[in-house]
């Protein structure tokens, strides 16, 4: 039997992160060049549309990720991270971020990830996600591919 997962709002700052938080800078560095450790600069601490939740498993944070407002229905998933590949913590934390969301009255979640993280573009299109165009910066990017959700009532 798996263990269980236990799903934990949180904050980018807290310190039981950080080591999550700087071992997905450092996997994007390697593999795509370019880390993504700005994503926080923006963050909003106390405002309810700005989501941070992470994810224990016996007492070790095992996963991470967050929901920023793009505009009043619309959120974007960063910085979302699973310690073990292929243990359902992916999915579990996309789920939490999901309802979440919901919750803070989105109705719609974007993402971007690389075209070339294959395994991150097949597991978001096995979620429900389905292929947007690129929005915001990602716009002319060729090396981005974003993904949309419509959240259900």
């Amino acid at each position: 039997m798996k263990p269980e997962l236990e799903i934990l709002p949180g904050s980018p700052s807290d310190e039981d992160v950080s080591s999550l938080i700087n071992a997905l800078s450092e996997y994007l560095g390697k593999r795509f060049g370019s880390d993504g450790s700005h994503s926080f600069q923006d963050w909003k601490e106390t405002d309810p549309k700005f989501i941070f939740i992470k994810v224990s498993r016996q007492d070790e944070m095992v996963g991470c990720g967050a929901v920023r407002p793009i505009n009043a229905n619309t959120g974007e998933v960063k910085r979302m991270f699973a310690k073990y590949k292929r243990m359902g913590i992916g999915s579990v934390l996309l789920s939490a971020l999901e309802e979440k969301a919901k919750q803070a009255g989105y109705t719609m979640l974007w993402l971007e990830t690389r075209a070339k993280n294959v395994e991150a573009c097949n597991f978001y299109l096995k979620q429900g996600y389905t292929k947007i165009e690129n929005y915001g910066r990602y716009v002319n990017k060729p090396e981005a591919a974003c993904f949309g959700k419509q959240l259900g009532a």
